[in-house]
């Protein structure tokens, strides 16, 4: 009876032990479970940091301004062996000769003798040697004085002349202004050195209040021409858009631009959401626009926008550095992206004609579809999800092949936002909206000219002019008469 009783006894402690340890194994598990996933977690959140750390302009929309020390340069198109400067057959760049009616005085300088013997010359040389000489006078400002007569009548009234129609409301003159704000939009100087370039150059005094004050008023004169000037963008049938980041009053703002053959159109606001893009670019908008695949053009149908092959082919090497299933999928869309472009390169310099670049292109869009369809399913989600992405707005990669006139990116727009960029490290931003409305107002002017090949600032004179004259201000589309 005894041996039962011991037997029973040890049959439950083991058991009690199977009970603890199983439990403990359970434990474990569980616990084994949670590290194994808080592993994978830190291991891809490493690997999220590692390509953060990593992005410069040769993979991703950072400025090459940014890229740290050490990064590689972009591989461009290999060296032909030409040395630096201009080439064999290149148009010759030389410097402008002046007509004879604008120039104020001719001298004729003829050897009296002969460097030879010393005999006397005489005679005509039929084609002499012309040297031009140019300089600028010292500028001196055009001061005129009103004397603005107060005259007592006999019944007691006082009357006070007037101005004539025609003089400006206040101590400048539109030459000034137009001076001033081609100085700053133009040149993005700061107002300190715009006063100082008045003072130096022109002999103009002015605060910096002043200076303020004559930008704004130049802001009023440009209102609508830079309205009409956003009309005909909407209306165009081809358009480059894009937004860069801006600061007004220290706050996060947005600085847009749309841009077209000859007109350029430039706003700010608050939002980098589709309401500013429609403001931009019309709710209507029935042409193409070159855009990326920002969110705030989600509201453009597929077959109205180019997507930019350049954004593209950057993500495509982020997807190359990524290694494993990703390098392979990265580099073979790197590759047919590169043939494309060395086709589309032909085709701009009429070494390709369009119709065989569309027969080259069917192979071309199989391929790279084919890869994107293969890379939906790579094990990097990343990958799977890029390549899934694209193959939604997969009928906008191919605008550019089918209608004639559609570049494959959009880096027009992005050189256009360049000069607005400088603008903003140089001073910050705008402290108002008043600031901001010039801004936008003297950048549209601006490069809408200078894409026509207009003289700025005698369009500037003319608008600033205006008000004071009741005549409309000049327009900024193309085929104007004016300046």
């Amino acid at each position: 009876m005894k041996r039962r009783k011991r037997s029973c006894s040890n049959c439950k402690r083991l058991e009690k032990d199977v009970k603890i340890l199983k439990e403990m194994v359970a434990t474990l598990v569980i616990e084994n479970k949670k590290l194994t996933a808080e592993n994978r977690f830190l291991r891809d959140k490493v690997k999220e940091l590692e390509e953060k750390i990593n992005q410069n302009s040769t993979n991703s929309s950072k400025p090459p301004s940014t890229d740290p020390p050490g990064t590689k340069p972009k591989k461009n198109k290999p060296e032909k062996g030409r040395k630096r400067g201009g080439q064999p057959g290149h148009l010759d760049q030389q410097r402008k000769i002046y007509p004879p009616d604008q120039v104020d005085s001719h001298n004729h300088w003829k050897p009296d003798r002969c460097g030879h013997c010393g005999r006397a010359l005489q005679g005509e040389d039929p084609n002499p040697r012309l040297e031009q000489k140019v300089d600028v006078p010292p500028i001196d400002p055009i001061v005129t004085n009103h004397y603005i007569h107060t005259l007592t009548c006999e019944c007691g009234c006082q009357t006070t002349g007037r101005l004539p129609e025609g003089v400006q409301q206040g101590t400048f003159g539109p030459q000034v202004q137009a001076i001033v704000s081609l100085l700053s939009g133009a040149f993005r100087l700061s107002k300190r050195e715009i006063a100082r370039i008045m003072s130096d150059v022109f002999h103009v005094e002015m605060c910096l209040g002043t200076v303020s004050n004559l930008e704004h008023a130049t802001s009023k004169a440009l209102e609508k021409p830079v309205e009409e000037a956003k009309q005909f963008v909407q209306e165009q049938d081809i358009a480059f858009a894009d937004e860069t980041g801006w600061r007004e009053n220290k706050k996060r703002a947005w600085l847009w631009t749309a841009v077209t053959a000859s007109v350029v159109v430039f706003l700010i606001r608050w939002s980098r959401g589709s309401g500013s893009a429609k403001e931009l670019l019309g709710e209507e908008f029935k042409g193409i626009v070159h855009v990326d695949r920002w969110g705030g053009y989600n509201w453009l149908p597929l077959e109205n926008k180019q997507i930019c092959w350049a954004h593209l082919c950057r993500d495509f090497v982020k997807v190359s550095e990524r290694g494993g299933p990703s390098a392979k999928i990265g580099n073979a869309l790197q590759e047919w992206a590169a043939v494309m472009f060395s086709l589309w390169d032909r085709v701009k310099d009429g070494t390709l004609k369009r119709a065989s670049f569309k027969t080259y292109m069917v192979e071309i869009k199989r391929e790279i579809l084919s890869i994107l369809e293969e890379g939906a399913m790579c094990p990097d989600k990343k990958t799977a999800a890029f390549c899934k992405n694209i193959m939604k707005i997969k009928s906008a990669l191919w605008t550019f092949v089918r209608v004639e006139g559609v570049e494959p990116t959009n880096n027009t727009a992005e050189r256009a936002v360049r000069k607005p960029v400088l603008w903003r490290k140089g001073s910050y931003g705008t402290d108002s909206e008043r600031g901001s409305r010039f801004v936008e107002r003297v950048l549209t002017t601006v490069a809408s000219l200078r894409a026509q090949q207009r003289n700025v600032l005698d369009y500037l004179a003319k608008a600033c002019s205006a008000p004071n004259t009741g005549d409309p201000p000049p327009s900024l589309l193309p085929g104007s008469t004016t300046c």
